[in-house]
């Protein structure tokens, strides 16, 4: 007996001599003699389905790999043997794009054995699988039906519908830059203004050139007394509608809060990072010192257009005027 188990070793011992050198046909002839001689020891199948898998021969491969579960399973092998054969019939159903069922071989795996790498693996799997889900989901002609209820709801003030039904159309065609818009203004109206930031920008991102997505930007940083900001969506609302009377309301509107209440424009301006940076700024602390004493040296500085946009900055901030 013993020495038929040792014949079976060496056939495959030579059979991954053959497949080291990518001589798939030799390996296959050294598995099968050592599967001849010893029928009972899975490691043979589970070598000769690499074998398979290299060949890109994939139903071959699972049907190898379920074979090897029998008889791993009829011998008492060792579970880890199992979880290796299950990993690779996904690993060869993942080939075939058969994600479903090669999610269910590598759960099987992880149920035998848990290796980071069949975890790794699952997890890759379940983004693709989510992904596939996502896009065949998408259905324009649905998103617009969807589009529709919420606008209805939204002419009747009924801004958590609304939301629900842009979403909704969202899902079924995020590529809608006006989608988000859309739920934005809903966020807008029930004071949930870091939503709708999130929802402009996401808009902004799509259409670059949508000038209701920089108004309602400058809407919800008003909302947040972020006059500085709101007055940055909407002037590049203006750069590219200059004829935009939301936007020239918007600018207006902020222009009066700046003037309003100075100092409490100033101390929202104080807890703004990037206010803050200019300020610790030694080389801008100098240029503002010279502006104090000499005026005229602000024509020079604003030449620099790094040292133009601070300064705009701090003048829309509060911080500092020019008379």
């Amino acid at each position: 007996m013993e020495d038929i188990a040792a014949k079976a070793l060496k056939e495959k011992e030579t059979g991954n001599a053959a497949y080291k050198k990518k001589d798939f046909k030799t390996a296959l002839e050294h598995y099968d003699k050592a599967i001849e001689l010893d029928p009972t020891e899975m490691t043979y199948l589970n070598n000769k389905a690499a074998v398979y898998f290299e060949m890109q021969d994939y139903q071959q491969c699972i049907a190898t790999c379920e074979k090897a579960v029998e008889i791993g399973r009829e011998n008492r092998a060792d579970f880890k043997l199992i979880a290796k054969a299950f990993t690779r019939a996904g690993n060869a159903t993942k080939a075939l794009k058969d994600y479903g069922k090669a999610r269910t071989y590598y759960e099987k795996s992880l149920s035998e054995h848990r290796t980071p790498e069949t975890k790794e693996l699952l997890s890759k799997l379940e983004k693709v699988i989510k992904e596939q889900e996502r896009l065949a989901y998408i259905d324009p002609a649905k998103a617009e039906e969807e589009k529709t209820k919420g606008n209805e709801c939204f002419r009747k003030g009924d801004y958590p519908s609304a939301i629900k039904h842009y979403s909704e159309a969202i899902r079924r065609n995020p590529e809608d830059a006006k989608l988000y818009s859309n739920r934005a203004a809903c966020y807008t109206k029930l004071a949930e203004f870091n939503l709708g930031l999130k929802d402009c920008d996401e808009c902004i991102r799509l259409q670059p050139d949508f000038v209701k997505g920089y108004v309602r930007k400058g809407k919800i940083h008003q909302g947040l007394k972020q006059y500085a900001k709101a007055q940055d969506a909407y002037q590049k609302a203006l750069d590219i509608d200059p004829s935009c009377q939301d936007a020239l309301d918007g600018f207006r509107e902020g222009m009066m809060a700046l003037n309003s209440d100075p100092e409490e424009v100033r101390k929202r301006a104080m807890s703004d990072p990037e206010v803050q940076q200019i300020l610790k700024d030694p080389a801008m602390r100098m240029i503002l010192e010279q502006m104090q004493t000499d005026p005229r040296a602000l024509q020079d500085h604003l030449k620099n257009p790094d040292i133009a946009s601070k300064i705009q900055k701090l003048l829309q901030s509060g911080l500092i005027s020019i008379r």
